[in-house]
């Protein structure tokens, strides 16, 4: 089994869920006591959080870039980065990193492709949703997404930062997603993406009338079958 170097905190909430989905899909994929070998870098949100704030991508970029190496160095054979919206960084995180990153859009647009389907709903932090870096990255894998409107972009971008980040779940907030994946699939969405990592706190297939496909699950299973290639059945 290859080690997976995750780069996290970005939010400390969504790294948890890594960390428990990857142990859960390794238990139940080689059964016994089986666990992932991992390294995990989870850094401090809120310098992060500032950075994207100020539109200083470049300063959050060299951070990524620097933790990256460090997971290599330190023995990861892959990496993820624990989070859709700093995907925007991908190409500044990787430069001079030789292991291979496991993309989040990537193993998402696979995901939906292999369920034959085409027009998925995006519900992300505004940054995923309203700038071109993921969706051009579907679109190029043959989708067409389709992103809510103003108004709940920027409820749901409200709730992902006041609330979820900060591991804060409410009904009101559930019904808020709720009812915004339900518009998406008024307007035509035949699937729902679960674009930030923390949006499967409130949204999951049981509350939700089309295939829903949760980013953390979809990216630690392709993380998962990249660990294992290789490796005797």
């Amino acid at each position: 089994m290859k080690t997976i170097g995750i780069l996290g905190g970005m939010s400390a909430a969504s790294t948890q869920i890594y960390y428990r989905t990857l142990c859960d899909l390794t238990r139940d994929r080689l059964g016994g006591l089986h666990s992932p070998e991992l390294l995990i870098r989870s850094l401090d949100f809120a310098p992060i959080a500032a950075l994207q704030a100020a539109g200083d991508w470049a300063g959050a970029g060299r951070i990524l870039n620097r933790e990256a190496l460090a997971l290599q160095r330190g023995g990861a054979d892959l990496l993820l980065l624990a989070t859709n919206t700093m995907h925007k960084l991908a190409p500044e995180m990787m430069a001079g990193v030789t292991v291979p990153l496991i993309h989040i859009a990537d193993a998402t647009a696979a995901a939906i492709r292999g369920q034959g389907l085409r027009r998925p709903g995006l519900m992300a932090t505004a940054f995923t949703m309203e700038q071109s870096f993921y969706t051009d990255r579907l679109a190029a894998a043959g989708l067409a997404p389709a992103i809510p409107k103003p108004e709940d972009r920027a409820q749901i971008h409200r709730i992902i930062y006041d609330e979820l980040c900060r591991d804060l779940v409410t009904d009101e907030s559930r019904a808020r997603f709720e009812e915004i994946a339900a518009r998406l699939v008024a307007d035509g969405a035949d699937s729902l993406i679960l674009g930030c990592t923390e949006v499967g706190m409130l949204l999951h297939q049981g509350n939700v009338v089309v295939p829903v496909f949760d980013t953390v699950a979809v990216h630690c299973q392709a993380a998962l079958e990249a660990a294992l290639a290789g490796d005797p059945a």
